[in-house]
């Protein structure tokens, strides 16, 4: 199990995911298609449940249409 730290922040990460998908007015659906990752995949990352790797945070980036810098980016939330 991570720290606490690595799991908020790994939250954060999936809130911000969520937030540019709707933003883009997408779809989980759509993200999965866009980015050949499972609907599940995309669904445990933006919960926090799922730890991404990089090569999948920039496949979701792809598919929504943002830099990955808009998703990973630290925010003032601890």
């Amino acid at each position: 199990m991570p720290p606490d730290r690595v799991r908020a922040r790994r939250l954060q990460i999936g809130v911000q995911i969520r937030a540019a998908r709707e933003h883009a007015g997408l779809t989980q659906e759509t993200i999965a298609l866009r980015s050949g990752i499972r609907i599940t995949t995309v669904s445990d990352i933006e919960q926090g449940h799922r730890a991404a790797q990089i090569d999948t945070l920039i496949r979701i980036a792809d598919a929504i249409g943002v830099p990955l810098e808009d998703l990973v980016r630290q925010t003032d939330q601890p």
